[in-house]
Parts: C-alpha cells; sequence; structure tokens
C-alpha cells in the first residue's frame, strides 16, 4: 500500500493522536465529556489536543483545521468503487477497513486483499486492514500467513481483538509478541483500547496492571516498525477508540441505584490514553536511536 504522508511538509516523521467520534457519543451521565450538537463536540475533540477524528463530519472538521480519517467494512471486490472516490473528494486522509468475516477460503482472501491494494495504489489513498474480529485478520496466525503473500499490506493495529479474543497471554505472550513481529512492522494506524484476558475494553487509572503494560509494548513495537521506514512528512494515526456499552463494548456495573452504567468517562479515558500513547512513541524513538 502506499505510504501515509503529510503531503510532503518535509516534517519528521510524526505521531498523531486522532479520536474516533463514538469516543463522545452516547456518554454516561457522570461523564466529562461534551453534550449537544455535532459542532460543539468537534470543537470539544480539538481543544482536548486530539489532531484529527475518525469518522467526523468532513465540513466541519475542516472549518476547525481538524484531520480526518475514514472506516468501512469490505466484503466483495467492487465495494470500494464508489467509496474511494467519495473520500478523496471530500479530504479524507486515509481508512481503516474491516476486510471480510473470516470464514473465506485462502483463495477468497487474495482475491478481496489484491483488489483492496490494487486500488489503494491506483487510488493513491492509504487503505489500512483492521486486526478485528469477524474478519480476515482475527486470527494472528492468518495474519502472518497473509503477509507472506502479500509483504506489501499495511495494518491498523487494533490490538484489544487479540489479546482478548486469542487470549494472548495464554501460553506466553512474548513467544506471541515474537511470532506477530511482521504485523507490528507494517502497523501504519493504530485503534486505541486497552482490553484485558477476559474483557475486550476496560477502565484504567493507570499503568500498574500488567495488561495495562502489555498493550504499551505493543504500541511501542508498531512505532518502532513504522520509524524503520518512514520518510519526512509521514505520519501513524493513533485513533483512541473507546465504544460504548450499547455495542458491549464499555463494561457496565450497578450504581447505588442499582442503575446500570458504565464503569467509567470514556472522555477522561481516552485524555489519558493520549498521554500513554506519547510515551510509548518517546519509547520507540528511543529504541530505534539506541
Amino acid at each position: 500500500m502506499i505510504k501515509n504522508t503529510n503531503d510532503g511538509k518535509g516534517n519528521e516523521p510524526y505521531l498523531r493522536v486522532d479520536m474516533n467520534y463514538l469516543g463522545c457519543e452516547d456518554l454516561p451521565e457522570f461523564s466529562e465529556g461534551p453534550r449537544g450538537d455535532d459542532l460543539k463536540k468537534h470543537n470539544a475533540i480539538k481543544n482536548a489536543g486530539f489532531a484529527g477524528i475518525q469518522d467526523g463530519d468532513p465540513a466541519i472538521c475542516s472549518t476547525l483545521g481538524l484531520n480526518y480519517t475514514a472506516h468501512a467494512r469490505i466484503n466483495n471486490v467492487g465495494d470500494l468503487d464508489e467509496l474511494l472516490p467519495r473520500w478523496k473528494e471530500e479530504g479524507y486522509d486515509c481508512a481503516s477497513l474491516h476486510a471480510g468475516w473470516g470464514l473465506e477460503s485462502d483463495a477468497e482472501v487474495d482475491n478481496l486483499v489484491e483488489y483492496i491494494l490494487n486500488k489503494s495504489t491506483t487510488e493513491n489513498f492509504p487503505l489500512y486492514l483492521e486486526t478485528h474480529r469477524a474478519t480476515i485478520t482475527q486470527d494472528m496466525q492468518r495474519t502472518v500467513e497473509l503477509i507472506k503473500r502479500f509483504p506489501e499490506i499495511r495494518f491498523n493495529g487494533d490490538f484489544s481483538h487479540w489479546y482478548t479474543g486469542q487470549e494472548m497471554v495464554y501460553g506466553g505472550i512474548e513467544m506471541k509478541w515474537d511470532f506477530i513481529q511482521p504485523v507490528f512492522d507494517r502497523v501504519r494506524f493504530m485503534h486505541g483500547r486497552i482490553g484485558n484476558p477476559g474483557c475486550i475494553q476496560v477502565n484504567i487509572e493507570d499503568d500498574s496492571k500488567e495488561y495495562v503494560g502489555h498493550f504499551n509494548e505493543m504500541w511501542t513495537r508498531s512505532f518502532e516498525g513504522f520509524l524503520k521506514s518512514a520518510q519526512p512528512g509521514d505520519f501513524l494515526s493513533f485513533t483512541v477508540e473507546l465504544l460504548q456499552a450499547e455495542i458491549f463494548y464499555a463494561r457496565t456495573q450497578l450504581n447505588n441505584e442499582l442503575k446500570e452504567v458504565e464503569e467509567g468517562d470514556r472522555w477522561q479515558q481516552a485524555i489519558l490514553y493520549k498521554e500513554i500513547v506519547r510515551d510509548c512513541w518517546r519509547e520507540a524513538k528511543n529504541r530505534n536511536n539506541s
């Protein structure tokens, strides 16, 4: 896939911390996050220090000077034919994709991946396959084998799906990190979400929990992989994606009134992630320079 660039401005390769727009949707009553219409929410995201929004409103983002990225599910050859021209016309700078359902044969997977790669190249638009459940990249082993056939593939590293869905700590996580190093080397976009071995999205207070450290390491390894080949002006979008309980991501608990509520404030969690991931970025740069 084509490299992700910042229009040739000559900057050093850099980390761009964005937010998925659903991170401020359906927030619990106790949340400190923004209320109101889309303009207020977009403004709040910008004022909180995020540089872009995935699935934000293109017109509002342009007015506020925010970057914006897209996402889509691509099940069949041809599904991008209408989407890609519209994304380019509306000013999106890249997109992450849920590709297939994970039930396809290798031949069907290859056909779909070839199509996505060709569209990315011919349209000069970065497309990143998500490491996501219910897609062709839901399995670590199959994804590594896919890289052997298509080394040019690039990913949105959404690692909570593997960490929880494949229980990465079971049997030794260091061995699994080494096994998926080819994936880390090809990450050019990330969805920021921390899970534990039993739940895909959990509230965190700091980096003292072992599973938080595991995600720090996966993020750092991905940044290292990006920096090894990044050119001036290239960026990696780390998009915090903390999703609501309605779609079974945020955990819930009973409050004092025995009402089921989200366990934490996803808005404040997103701001905490922003600081954690910048530490990972600094560590990756240190490792690359050592």
